[in-house]
């Protein structure tokens, strides 16, 4: 019988240590049976807020809701990456159309980044500063493109990467879902490999920690303590704006899979190599095999002093 994709995921948003509210939204939708999960996938979604005052929290779970409603509804398309941008293209339409009868929200925006995983794939889509993370093998790599004032003038060589880290400009975004009548969305296709991970966060992580940081805690922690740990030291650290951090991983690390015998069990340490702690049980087993060799060693010794005297 076939079986759902091994995907265990886990989602948190936190306020910060800066504001009083919290314009930050993450969702999802997880299959339960093999038809769902074959028709929609497994999709997360990242969305941060940039309206201001209520606006933005609003702007953020509106958008990502209705972005949620026409990507169930899209079944149509047959192509992943597209159903994830027309899905976000209505979601950004409705914004604008709510916006306009909200007088008092008139600056509604929020960014957006959402993947869907699928056929050992992992579809991504962008628009904004919300970043999505491919990790592998200890390794991680930046999937989105910032659309960003600063990540502009790094790409034009106008300033520099560490320049860009506390730019006064810094909190500019270029395009968004509500802002523009055609926002631009960056469409991103990652094949996925057993043990991969993918991380989608606010730009309110990223403030913070940096992108080793972030691999170092993929490797070492399960989705649930990895996603606490990040929001915890992005508020150790200042926690400026609202922090938001899904973590998923497809299926388990290569060092996870169950090759282990009876009760030993396999412990990873920060430098990644591994160490084989036995039970008392294992320790009493080969205790009693090392006497057992020293007297059959002896008995073997005995054996052959008395042929050699024969």
């Amino acid at each position: 019988m076939s079986k759902l994709a091994p995907i265990v995921a886990s989602m948190r948003t936190d306020i910060g240590q800066y504001h009083d509210h919290n314009e930050d939204f993450v969702s999802c939708w997880e299959p339960t049976t093999v038809e769902d999960e074959a028709k929609y996938g497994w999709l997360y979604i990242v969305a941060d807020g940039v309206g201001g005052a209520d606006a933005g929290e609003i702007a953020s779970q509106f958008a990502s809701e209705r972005m949620l409603e026409h990507y169930l509804a899209g079944t149509d398309e047959p192509d992943w990456g597209e159903r994830l941008r027309k899905a976000m293209v209505k979601a950004n339409t409705e914004l604008r159309q709510l916006v306009a009868n909200e007088h008092e929200s008139r600056r509604m925006a929020t960014t957006m980044v959402t993947a869907v995983i699928h056929d050992q794939h992992a579809t991504i889509a962008n628009v904004g500063d919300s970043r999505a993370y491919h990790w592998r093998a200890g390794h991680i790599q930046q999937i989105s493109k910032d659309h960003s004032l600063v990540a502009k003038l790094v790409e034009e060589g106008a300033i520099s990467a560490a320049e860009a880290e506390d730019h006064p400009y810094g909190n500019i975004i270029l395009y968004s879902i509500g802002s523009d009548r055609n926002p631009k969305i960056d469409v991103f296709e990652v094949p996925l490999v057993l043990g991969d991970a993918i991380l989608l966060c606010s730009d309110g992580l990223i403030k913070h920690v940096s992108d080793q940081e972030i691999s170092d805690f993929i490797a070492r922690q399960a989705p649930h303590v990895a996603t606490e740990s990040l929001i915890t030291l992005a508020n150790e650290r200042g926690g400026k704006d609202n922090i938001s951090v899904i973590v998923l991983r497809y299926g388990k690390r290569p060092s996870e899979l169950e090759t282990a015998v009876s009760s030993e069990s396999v412990v990873i340490p920060q430098s990644g190599k591994a160490v084989v702690t036995l039970s008392d049980a294992s320790r009493l087993s080969l205790w009693l095999f090392t006497i057992f060799l020293s007297v059959a060693q002896s008995i073997l010794i005995f054996l052959v002093w008395i042929l050699l005297r024969v």
